[in-house]
Order: C-alpha cells, then structure tokens, then sequence
C-alpha cells in the first residue's frame, strides 16, 4: 500500500488503539513497543514521575513511533504542555480509493473533501487529508494521475 515514507512521531492517548489501527488501516508491521525511563520522561514533559509508552511500526521503507504520555498516577497528559505534539504524514497509494476508505471504515475521519490536483508537480492525482483518531493527519496522495 505504501510507497514512499520515511519516519515521522505521533503523540497518541491509547496505545494499544493507534497500534491496531497503523497495522489495520495503514498496513504497518508492529515492531515493538516499551516504555521509556521516568528521568527521560520528565524531561520532555516537564513533569515529574511521568512516563512515556512508545511502540514502532514500518513497512520496508517507512516507520512511525507511536507515543502515548501519562502522568504518575496514569492518566494521559495533554501534549499541549509538552514539547511534542499532533504530527503530520504523507503516504503515496497505489489504491488511492481504497486506502482512504479502509481509513475511513477503521475510525480515521476525512479532513475535507478529496481532491484531484489541478496544477504543478502533483497535477491530476488525488489527494485526502484523513486523521487518525487522535486529530494526526494523514495525507494520501495516488501513485497514478
């Protein structure tokens, strides 16, 4: 489904959802997933006892770290106080209709209306901007005009 990606983060608030939903609608490969040391976490979060739950996945040439931020006593931290978060990924399609719809059919949302590019380097493709359930945006772009 992908052809072209490199790496990008994503903040998240349920780790084991955006797992399942990258390897369902997006078609990643889960790699691993852990959690990173409380003196780490502080220092990104600036707070203290803080800790951050990050899982991989990729395809063969692309992979997305997936991060969910708690508090001490486990509840999601607002990313707005930290240093990370809402991110943006773009994915070239070969599918392009049946990628958004499987986004679409697993809780991602449309962020406006898909279009065909009408001029410049991307002419006669289409294009969607989708989110995944937590507001991150994906962009599909088709492989064909």
């Amino acid at each position: 489904m992908i052809t072209a990606m490199n790496h990008v983060s994503f903040t998240v608030s349920n780790l084991e959802r955006s797992v399942a939903f990258y390897r369902d609608a997006i078609g990643l490969e889960y790699v691993n997933a852990f959690q990173r040391d409380e003196a780490f976490s502080a220092r990104v979060t600036g707070i203290a006892g803080a800790s951050l739950k990050i899982a991989y996945l990729r395809t063969s040439n692309c992979s997305i770290e997936l991060i969910e931020y708690l508090t001490p006593e486990g509840r999601k931290i607002d990313t707005a106080t930290c240093n990370v978060g809402s991110a943006h990924v773009c994915f070239n399609v070969d599918d392009f209709d049946a990628s958004v719809d499987r986004v679409l059919s697993m809780g991602g949302s449309l962020a406006g209306e898909r279009v065909v590019v009408p001029s410049g380097g991307n002419q006669g493709r289409s294009v969607a901007y989708l989110e995944d359930p937590d507001g991150n945006t994906i962009e599909f772009i088709s492989n064909a005009a």
